[in-house]
């Protein structure tokens, strides 16, 4: 060790077969270029960074980290991570697992796909994770009060990611009404308007979670929705081509024509005519 180098560490002896346990915990200053990996942990592991930069490596990504980031390592998942040539980081970091790991590290939104986090450097993680080294040891009672630290670690950890996570599930908690709303009342003569108050949000953003989970704007959702609807009752034969306008949410049969047309590349009355055809 140089003497830039400073680490100070504790890693448990042996593992207990626990629903959650800390399996090491440690502050360490790195050399210029000091490096781990490519390769796996056993077990969880994050580090928070409190002085320098330095870059952390995942499933493909490269990640350029500094002062108030922090990184997660998910166990079997290939990583690496190096400290900058000219600004060494320093972190802390703490190593657990159990049977109780992933739901806990699932609540604040951190996984393989997202591996990365910002908390502002203001002493609190940093003095969280420095409790639980000051804390570490062998012994039931040093592993129970580790355990504790820990626990007040992710705590803070959920309670600053945890709203974006919760952010996402809303987004995507939004889209599920306005789609059952939809499916609800596609026969009815409803606008995005119509579907953006049954979801309780604006137009706007009914626009930007839509394209973010599914890809499309909602009022081309709905007229696709419509379209198979309609497809669907052509091909069953039973009715005809106004008929099947009006029972999918289209007033104007001339326009629902046009629409269809565009979609499925027939008129509604040329498409109706082959199923009948390919029935016979």
């Amino acid at each position: 060790m140089t003497n830039e180098e400073f680490r100070r560490s504790f890693k448990v002896p042996h593992h207990n077969n626990l629903g959650l346990a800390v399996y090491s915990c440690g502050v360490q200053r790195c050399a210029a270029g000091h490096s781990w990996g490519p390769a796996i942990r056993d077990h969880y592991l994050i580090h928070y960074i409190v002085s320098g930069r330095g870059i952390f490596s995942v499933k493909g990504n490269e990640y350029n980290l500094s002062v108030g980031d922090g990184f997660l390592v998910v166990p079997s998942c290939v990583a690496s991570y190096a400290a900058d040539t000219e600004e060494p980081w320093e972190y802390c970091w703490v190593g657990f697992n159990g049977s109780d790991a992933k739901q806990l590290v699932d609540q604040t939104g951190l996984n393989e796909e997202n591996p990365v986090f910002h908390y502002e450097h203001d002493g609190k993680l940093e003095g969280l994770l420095t409790d639980i080294c000051n804390v570490s040891g062998s012994t039931p009672a040093a592993e129970a009060r580790m355990l504790g630290g820990l626990y007040l670690f992710m705590a803070e950890l959920i309670d600053h990611l945890g709203n974006a996570s919760t952010q996402r599930t809303t987004g995507y908690e939004y889209v599920q009404k306005a789609i059952k709303f939809i499916d609800y009342n596609y026969s009815r003569d409803i606008d995005i308007e119509d579907v953006a108050e049954s979801a309780g949000i604006s137009r706007s953003h009914l626009y930007r979670i839509f394209m973010q989970h599914v890809s499309m704007p909602p009022n081309e959702y709905l007229m696709r929705y419509r379209i198979n609807k309609a497809a669907a009752l052509l091909k069953a034969g039973n009715l005809s081509v106004g008929e099947v306008a009006y029972s999918t949410g289209f007033s104007d049969q001339l326009y629902f024509s046009r629409v269809f047309k565009r979609h499925m590349g027939v008129p509604p009355s040329r498409y109706l005519n082959q199923k009948k055809n390919e029935s016979t």
